[in-house]
C-alpha cells in the first residue's frame, strides 16, 4: 500500500507522527432527492452521517440495526476508517454535529446548533457567513492532541452541492465531481444544479450564493481549515467535496482578509477517485490561487473474500468518512494492504 501525489504520480505521504481524527457529520436534503445518491440505505439516506459517526467511534451501530450500505449492498467506507483506527489508533476521534437529523449515540459529539441544510433545489437556506464562522472559530479553538488533525466528512449528496457551489463562485469544474455511483446520475444533478443556480444573481455577494446553493459541512470545513492550517497541519480526508472546501476557502480569502496557509494544508484522497474516469479531482485543484499538497493511496478490494467489496474497485462508493486520508494513514505507519483488507473483512464479519 503506498501513497502518492496527485500530480506528479511520484511517491507521497502525510506528515510523520499520530492524528487526531475529526469528522464533519452534515445532511443536507439535497441527499432525498431520488436518485441523487446511493450513499446510504434507501429512505433513511439522511441516517448515513449518523450512522458512520456511530461506527468509526464505536465499531458498532445504536440509532439503526445495520451500518449504512448502497442499494447494491456495498458498506459505508466507515469500515475502512475504522479499520485504519484499529491497526494504528489515532491519537482521538471526535464528531462535529454539521447539522444532523439524529445524534449519534456514545460518541463524543461537538454540536454548533446548526440545522439540516435544504435542498439546493429549492434553496439550501442557510447562512453561509454565520455557518463560516463557526467553522473558523472552531479552527481557532480546536486543541490537538496529536501531531495533526485529518479532517473527514459524512454528507451524502455533498458532490452535488459541491458542484452548486462551485459553479456558483465562477469555477469551471461543473461536471469534474464525482459520486457514489459507479456512473454519475447526470441528468438528475444537472437538473439539480441548474435549478439551484436560478436562485443567484451576479449582485449577490460570494456568502448571499452560497446560502442558497451550498450546505453547512462545505462552509464550515473551509472556515475551519482556514483558521487552523495556521497552528498546525490539517489532512482533509477526502475527495471532490473537499476540495470544494479549498476552493470556497481561497475564494473567500478577500471577503474575510484572511490568506490560506496551504503549506499547512494535505488533501488525501482514495486512488478510487484519483483515477476515477467521471470525474477529475486533479482539474479541480488546479483551479486554486497556489498548488495544493494532493495524494492518494492505493489500495484494492482485488484480494478480498468478501464479494461485494470489489465493487469498489468497480467505482461505487469510492470516499467517505475519510478513508482516503485514513489509508495514507495508515501506509505512513507501514501497515501492509494484506494486514487492511484482513481487518476490514474482519469487521464486517463480526457486524
Amino acid at each position: 500500500m503506498n501513497t502518492y501525489n496527485i500530480f506528479t504520480n511520484e511517491p507521497d505521504t502525510l506528515p510523520e507522527g499520530k492524528a487526531d481524527f475529526l469528522l464533519a457529520a452534515s445532511v443536507t436534503r439535497t441527499c432525498e432527492i431520488e436518485g441523487i445518491t446511493q450513499a446510504g440505505i434507501p429512505g433513511m439516506i439522511p441516517l448515513t452521517p449518523t450512522l458512520d459517526a456511530e461506527f468509526i467511534i464505536n465499531q458498532r451501530v445504536f440509532s439503526l440495526d445495520e451500518i449504512a450500505e448502497t442499494p447494491t449492498g456495498v458498506p459505508t467506507p466507515a469500515i475502512i476508517t475504522r479499520a485504519v483506527h484499529n491497526l494504528a489508533p489515532f491519537s482521538s476521534i471526535e464528531i462535529l454535529d454539521l447539522g444532523l437529523s439524529k445524534t449519534p449515540q456514545n460518541s463524543l459529539c461537538h454540536d454548533f446548533d446548526i440545522s439540516p441544510s435544504g435542498s439546493i433545489s429549492g434553496g439550501a437556506d442557510i447562512d453561509a457567513r454565520a455557518v463560516f464562522e463557526k467553522g473558523l472559530k472552531a479552527g481557532e479553538r480546536y486543541e490537538l492532541k496529536g501531531n495533526y488533525l485529518i479532517l473527514g466528512e459524512s454528507t451524502p449528496g455533498g458532490t452535488t452541492t459541491a458542484s452548486a457551489t462551485a459553479a456558483a463562485l465562477g469555477y469551471d469544474c461543473r461536471d469534474k465531481f464525482s459520486s457514489s455511483f459507479c456512473n454519475v446520475p447526470n441528468n438528475i444533478r444537472d437538473e439539480t444544479i441548474n435549478k439551484a443556480l436560478s436562485l443567484i444573481n451576479d449582485e449577490m455577494s460570494n456568502f448571499e450564493k452560497l446560502s442558497h446553493v451550498s450546505d453547512n459541512m462545505l462552509l464550515f470545513c473551509a472556515g475551519f481549515i482556514m483558521s487552523a492550517s495556521r497552528r498546525f497541519h490539517v489532512v482533509l480526508g477526502g475527495g471532490t467535496q473537499m476540495a470544494a472546501c479549498l476552493l470556497i476557502a481561497d475564494k473567500l480569502r478577500e471577503d474575510v482578509l484572511m490568506r490560506v496557509k496551504h503549506e499547512n494544508i494535505t488533501i488525501a484522497t482514495t486512488s478510487w477517485v484519483a483515477k476515477d474516469e467521471n470525474s477529475d479531482i486533479a482539474h479541480i485543484l488546479s483551479l486554486l490561487s497556489y498548488k495544493p499538497h494532493a495524494v492518494y493511496t492505493t489500495f484494492s478490494f482485488e484480494k478480498a473474500t468478501i464479494p461485494v467489496l470489489k465493487k469498489y474497485d468497480e467505482g461505487e462508493a469510492k470516499e467517505g468518512v475519510g478513508a482516503g486520508a485514513a489509508m495514507a494513514y495508515a501506509a505512513s505507519t507501514n501497515i501492509e494492504k494484506s494486514q487492511l483488507l484482513e481487518e476490514i473483512e474482519y469487521i464486517i464479519y463480526s457486524i
